[in-house]
């Protein structure tokens, strides 16, 4: 079971970040106009590609196989991992990130590296560590270590805990419901998280009472669009996957019709239903659609196959640096021919 949840996480997380990527940064009535009846990939001929969100979380779990429970390793293999990252090039890479990162090359430790931002950076690669920590302290342990080297705004530690705790309670209880879940925050979340907690409440009330998420999205005066900002990512991604808790394409496609930073999000709630429903409840057609390399699904599949084995200090697949390099440069001229596509209708 625990393999099941493992890998329907990462996969869940890199359809959804696939799926919402071409839509990234749009308005929510044009992305309505852009979707049509049917969400699909559409970055590259019908087919989607990764972004940072999937990256990330992928190098959270190879971390993870070499930490050894030990939050000081895994801190610093992440760490050396988002260097090198930086240097293959990646597109759209986060301000706060790209910051963070600089100043790890000028030789400040992963402790101290972050920067003052509550960004959702820390949230897109946090569902993977609920998924994969089974001992709730040390879960917290390990959110607080992996947000600390790009984020140091309490609340970016706060959001990141919330969706972890999501993934943590559906990958350990066969029967999930927003109570429990509720529950499972009020006994983890410190106080000084109020305001969140207050959000996810609001969010809770709103599933109760058959609003859709993108009405809830709205009552947060989000109606251009959700921003990166982690405490309207992080409720938006709850309500979305409270909503359809076991409907993968339906919680999905509830995100990326809010708008605005549409891949992070449903990214985000991709992790978590699929950590939910495995890889059977991810729609075949979005699995198929996504073309990529060297972080491919079967690359995927591997890692979250060793992740799950649980081999502590295991060697984690490797990822080839020069093929990331040149798949980088293609990427971006793809973003470029897409952000090209944007000034035609339509709008």
């Amino acid at each position: 079971m625990a393999e099941q949840h493992i890998v329907g996480c990462i996969l869940g997380t890199a359809v959804g970040d696939a799926i919402g990527l071409p839509y990234e940064g749009i308005s929510r009535n044009r992305v309505n106009k852009l979707i049509g009846e049917h969400l699909k990939h559409r970055l590259v001929f019908g087919y989607g590609m990764i972004s940072d969100d999937t990256e990330h979380t992928v190098m959270v779990a190879q971390s993870l196989l070499e930490a050894n429970r030990d939050t000081e390793i895994f801190q610093a293999r992440l760490a050396k991992r988002l260097r090198y990252w930086f240097l293959a090039l990646p597109a759209g890479i986060g301000f706060a990130t790209l910051r963070a990162i600089i100043r790890l090359w000028l030789g400040f430790q992963p402790k101290n590296s972050g920067v003052y931002s509550a960004g959702n950076g820390p949230a897109m690669r946090s569902a993977i560590l609920g998924t994969a920590i089974t001992d709730l302290e040390q879960l917290k342990l390990f959110v607080k270590a992996s947000t600390l080297i790009t984020h140091t705004d309490p609340k970016a530690e706060y959001g990141a805990l919330a969706v972890a705790l999501a993934a943590f309670y559906v990958s350990n209880n066969s029967r999930c419901t927003a109570e429990g879940y509720f529950q499972l925050l009020n006994e983890h979340l410190p106080v000084e998280a109020k305001e969140l907690f207050l959000l996810i409440k609001n969010a809770i009330s709103s599933v109760k009472n058959r609003e859709t998420t993108q009405e809830f999205a709205v009552s947060l005066s989000l109606s251009k669009g959700v921003t990166g900002y982690i405490y309207h990512t992080v409720p938006v991604a709850i309500h979305a996957w409270l909503s359809h808790s076991g409907n993968f394409e339906a919680a999905v496609t509830s995100v990326v019709r809010c708008g605005g930073d549409t891949d992070t999000v449903a990214a985000i709630v991709g992790g978590i239903v699929g950590a939910a429903v495995g890889k059977a409840g991810i729609p075949e057609k979005w699995l198929d659609g996504i073309c990529d390399w060297p972080i491919s699904i079967n690359k995927i599949e591997e890692v979250a196959g060793q992740l799950s084995s649980k081999k502590e200090s295991s060697k984690p697949a490797k990822i080839s640096f020069f093929f990331s390099m040149l798949r980088n440069i293609v990427f971006m001229m793809v973003i470029l021919v897409h952000g090209l596509r944007r000034l035609l209708p339509p709008y």
